[in-house]
């Protein structure tokens, strides 16, 4: 049984909503239990004045702030953002009375719901497979890369040359300065939590061999990728048990964590034993297949989603997969290869919905 509870302190029609949501959530198989330490779904009241955080217990717990506004910002982005970020949540609800609710998501996804017939199932359906997903975030770094690897390979030498691509192209995004937003407390508890250094988007990576391969850190500059162990990491294996990436590193290094999007990579690569390079941007390419939710990133739902693509394109050395409100994994022989198919045909602006 999944469980759900409300935290913080709703405004008087902050209430009613967060109410509605709840009973829906209870339809589609959650139970509301305020006492419980470890939720699979937390519906947190903030406001703009003290958007105060909940403070999580376990990974599995996924946290949605919940916003009252007296109408809508031109630029959600923008706007909502740090709110989501300082209250330390996985998605952001903005709620205007008699209009409806946008999402914002940690990826930059944003999209709404308006108010209507169904509107707290929209909802509740909307943050569902958010709560139901497995996050796949923990790292076990192991001091074992052969020492010729040490200072990298053609193939780390060809991610350099594709990050360099990719921000001539504009497809790299400031990383998001979240140790200007929170508190040092907060920010070692979100580390702690998620093991991330900071908030950058899109990633990359390439086969080294049967087993293993490279792929960019975490909150790093996609643009100067250079240093084994700190900005690209040996990815060897996924460990069920433990559900932890398992990464090879040189022994002098204090590394970085891998990208959250490991886990996907890896079921592509072991499935796939054609596939060379994958490269995942915040873009859009018209008419692509594209997954039916929302899954934040670094969950192994996303990841089976993203392979179920993979699997049914007619060449999945060569797929283009479109992740819903959040943009594109592309598949390829090699990033040289990718880049070439993919050249002119990006749109920037991902389409939400």
């Amino acid at each position: 049984m999944w469980e759900y509870l409300i935290h913080g302190e709703p405004t008087p029609r902050l209430r009613p909503f967060l109410e509605g949501v709840g009973k829906a959530l209870e339809a589609q198989g959650f139970r509301h239990n305020p006492e419980s330490e470890a939720p699979n779904l937390v519906l947190n009241a903030i406001t703009p004045e003290n958007p105060k955080p909940y403070r999580r217990r376990a990974q599995a717990t996924f946290v949605a702030s919940v916003l009252e506004l007296p109408e809508f910002p031109q630029d959600p982005l923008r706007e909502l953002y740090p709110y989501l970020v300082r209250a330390l949540s996985n998605v952001l609800l903005a709620y205007v009375p008699g209009q409806g609710v946008k999402f914002l998501t940690l990826e930059l996804g944003h999209y709404g719901e308006p108010e209507g017939e169904g509107f707290y199932e929209r909802v509740a359906a909307r943050l569902r497979p958010i709560a139901c997903s497995r996050l796949v975030i923990n790292n076990v770094f192991e001091p074992d890369l052969e020492p010729e690897l040490w200072q990298g390979d053609e193939l780390t030498e060809s991610m350099y040359r594709a990050g360099k691509k990719l921000k001539e192209w504009d497809l790299l995004p400031a990383p998001f300065p979240i140790e200007e937003i929170l508190s040092p407390e907060d920010l070692r508890h979100v580390k702690r939590l998620y093991g991330i250094g900071g908030l950058s988007y899109g990633n990359l990576s390439v086969r080294k061999d049967e087993k293993r391969f490279w792929m960019s850190a975490s909150g790093v500059d996609k643009a100067n990728l250079r240093e084994i162990g700190r900005d690209i990491l040996m990815v060897k294996d996924y460990d069920p048990k433990r559900n932890a990436i398992l990464l090879s590193v040189p022994p002098h290094v204090e590394p970085r964590r891998v990208s959250v999007d490991a886990i996907e990579h890896w079921m592509i690569y072991r499935e796939h034993p054609e596939v060379g390079a994958i490269l995942h941007v915040h873009a859009w390419m018209e008419g692509v297949p594209a997954t039916a939710f929302n899954y934040p990133c670094g969950t192994y739902e996303l990841a089976q989603a993203v392979a179920e693509k993979v699997r049914q394109a007619p060449d999945p050395a060569r797929a283009v997969v479109g992740l819903k409100n959040h943009g594109l994994t592309i598949t390829g022989r090699s990033l040289d290869e990718i880049l070439e198919r993919i050249e002119g045909k990006l749109i920037r602006t991902v389409p939400m919905a």
